[in-house]
């Protein structure tokens, strides 16, 4: 038994070292919830369901001068299966929308937020509000944003109104579907 464990231990390591493990990606975004800081145990979901999908996201925050403000119009990003965004699995963009390469569609609404990193945009949970078709978001109920960095509003006043400004950010979203 301990020549099977050892054997089997020699291949994870194999396995990780040369890369094999990226082909298994969206088994191991099934297993573990984000670890949330102190102060954000509110962006936890509900028992009543269960995370079925990690992806990684690099993109912007595309914000309007409206002549006195920033006022976010969308984010514009790319999904990711792994953190050195190598594995396109969709897009995210205004709505909020979520849309798989698969064809699953998730439009979501801000349920809670905090914000544990001033220097980035706030760490959510959103409610799904729509669904449509198959694949990875066509069941989705909550997402939780987090570990963002970047993103935030600029802080000098655009040169006009109506000026565009896209900030960059990166976050992880955590998919979650109900418990049958």
């Amino acid at each position: 038994m301990n020549s099977l464990r050892s054997k089997f231990a020699a291949l994870l390591v194999l396995l990780t070292v040369t890369g094999v493990t990226q082909a298994f990606s969206p088994l191991t975004n099934y297993d573990r919830e984000p670890d949330l800081p102190s102060g954000c145990e509110s962006l936890e979901v509900d028992h009543d369901h269960r995370l079925a999908y990690r992806s990684f996201a690099i993109g912007v925050q595309r914000y309007r001068w409206d002549g006195t403000a920033w006022v976010l119009v969308e984010p514009v990003a790319t999904l990711y299966s792994d953190d050195q965004y190598h594995d396109k699995i969709g897009s995210h963009y205004g709505g909020p929308t979520w849309q798989a390469n698969s064809g699953g569609k998730v439009v979501a609404a801000k349920f809670k937020e905090c914000k544990p990193d001033p220097a980035s945009i706030p760490w959510l949970l959103l409610k799904a509000t729509s669904n449509q078709g198959p694949g990875l978001f066509g069941t989705v109920s909550f997402i939780q944003r987090v570990n963002t960095k970047g993103g935030l509003a600029p802080t000098a006043p655009g040169a006009t109104i109506g000026m565009l400004a896209d900030v960059p950010y990166t976050t992880e979203y955590y998919f979650y579907r109900p418990r049958n």
